[in-house]
């Protein structure tokens, strides 16, 4: 896999133009405290209007959570917007198919917000543990049955991956369980599409670019950036057989996001 320096690893370029420098002086000095006031106002008004939308829908408890969390995500992409381009493609074929297993690349803090830009809400996210110790979110990760898949046995995540499938929701998983700190595709681990062969689910792959410009790891600072989210067609775990089928699942998924990554990073480079 190719691999690139990460720009969080420098600080503003001493040649910036005065305008970039400013710009995102600017950029910091008012996103993160409409951040942290969107924050905490939404979590002022989650139980009333928690209790309005049970009143008003059919609704279970964890979708109507999950829609909430969509929602409060959708805030964070209204407050970036005005230093952050964002954009969505290839959803048209996944709509249909749903319930869906979503797999996405992962490379800033951000990726799980900007996964606002989905087209639908009801979405699981498959999670490491140390976002459940983040404890203003703790409860509503747990009322929306986010799956600490670090935290579980395997038995035991599959078979709630399982039941949230069987009601209609979608699972979300970062197959490479953390950032990647270089730009490139690290190792994929096996729980999405084992639960693909298990439940015989779509695995639909998803590419998110421009968010390790926005925020990458190991720096604190936000910076403008045009940030996708795409959708590849669906995989179908049908067409995979034998002991080793959830490994050729897996292959064949990160080679199909790996090589759509390529080609935005050599589009991006050549605009340069």
């Amino acid at each position: 896999m190719a691999s690139r320096k990460t720009p969080g690893k420098k600080d503003l370029h001493p040649n910036m133009g005065i305008g970039s420098i400013l710009a995102v002086l600017l950029m910091n000095l008012t996103i993160y405290p409409f951040l942290i006031l969107w924050t905490l106002g939404t979590m002022a008004v989650f139980p009333a209007a928690f209790l309005v939308w049970k009143a008003g829908t059919r609704w279970t408890n964890e979708r109507i959570v999950r829609f909430f969390i969509w929602i409060y995500g959708r805030g964070w992409i209204a407050i970036l917007s005005p230093f952050v381009r964002f954009g969505r493609k290839g959803f048209e074929a996944v709509k249909p198919l749903q319930p869906v297993i979503l797999v996405v690349n992962h490379s800033s803090f951000f990726d799980t917000y900007c996964m606002a830009l989905l087209p639908f809400h009801n979405v699981a996210f498959a999670i490491r543990s140390w976002p459940f110790r983040m404890y203003w979110y703790t409860p509503f990760m747990r009322l929306a049955n986010y799956l600490n898949v670090e935290g579980l046995r395997w038995e035991t995540a599959s078979r709630l991956a399982r039941e949230i499938l069987g009601r209609g929701g979608n699972i979300l998983f970062f197959p490479e369980g953390h950032r990647s700190r270089d730009g490139s595709l690290g190792r994929f681990y096996s729980g999405a599409f084992l639960l693909a062969m298990e439940t015989g689910r779509p695995v639909v792959p998803m590419v998110i670019s421009g968010t390790d410009t926005l925020l990458p790891p190991n720096r604190w600072w936000l910076k403008p950036a045009r940030i996708s989210l795409e959708a590849l067609p669906p995989v179908d775990p049908k067409f995979f057989s034998g002991p080793g089928a959830h490994i050729d699942l897996k292959k064949t998924v990160k080679e199909a996001i790996h090589n759509r990554l390529m080609e935005i990073r050599s589009v991006s480079c050549k605009s340069l």
